[in-house]
């Protein structure tokens, strides 16, 4: 007999599971636009009940991604109206819309973090600018050693702490959502280290310096020289070449 509680984690899983399988599929083109989802199908062939489905479906359409309609079903939407700034569309589209995901990003980080690097020259605390310094420095040692898993680490960690840092909640919150993107390179086959990385290192730690001396036009001019070069490498090697993280 099973316990309520193991029933209920054992649920959760497979609503996990239905999720991401569904998801993964709309975002890979599986399903068109307008398609409508077959309920009697997927029940079967994810081998759950009507409301573990129905609870996956939830989901995704809190993600824009589909929309149950009267006397019609539940019909998948177009990509314009799905939440493309949710860690979880994220992580599909970087299962096989990696470059075209992170040119989209780049461009859209262009505008955001060379004001947010300005303004964290400003504002952070000692304590936030001694750690932007030391994100920065690991990134450096972690080309050095050839270290991808830590250098993006230390990437997210950077930053994370710029974007919190520049005391913009809606900068703040947009920090989640860069570190999704970056942490897409963990599905990327080249992964981190590339010959791109140390002139990239090196960037990132002429901006710590910026922000650590509270400079801001340096500030805004180095996160600016990061985005861009990251942007034109994506742009110019597209599929297929090496790349590097923002």
């Amino acid at each position: 007999m099973t316990a309520v509680g193991d029933e209920t984690w054992r649920d959760r899983g497979l609503h996990a599971r239905v999720v991401n399988a569904l998801g993964q599929e709309i975002v890979d083109g599986a399903y068109a636009p307008g398609d409508i989802l077959n309920l009697d199908r997927l029940s079967e062939r994810f081998t759950v009940s009507r409301s573990v489905l129905r609870e996956a479906l939830r989901v995704l359409q809190s993600l824009g991604m589909v929309e149950p309609r009267q006397r019609v079903g539940t019909q998948v939407l177009p990509r314009q109206l799905w939440d493309l700034f949710s860690p979880q569309i994220i992580q599909w589209r970087g299962q096989g819309d990696y470059f075209a995901q992170m040119r989209e990003m780049l461009e859209l980080r262009l505008g955001i973090e060379p004001v947010a690097a300005r303004l964290s020259a400003r504002l952070m605390t000692t304590e936030e600018r001694e750690a932007v310094a030391r994100a920065a420095a690991v990134m450096v040692q972690s080309d050095q050693a050839q270290d991808g898993r830590r250098y993006l680490e230390a990437d997210v960690d950077f930053h994370t702490l710029i974007l919190q840092g520049s005391g913009n909640a809606v900068m703040g919150h947009f920090a989640s959502t860069v570190a999704a993107l970056l942490r897409t390179r963990e599905q990327e086959k080249r992964f981190t280290i590339t010959e791109y990385t140390p002139p990239s290192a090196h960037r990132h730690n002429d901006l710590a310096e910026a922000i650590v001396a509270g400079d801001e036009d340096a500030a805004y001019s180095c996160a600016y020289a990061t985005l861009e070069a990251t942007l034109t490498e994506f742009v110019q090697e597209s599929v297929g070449s090496h790349t590097t993280a923002g």
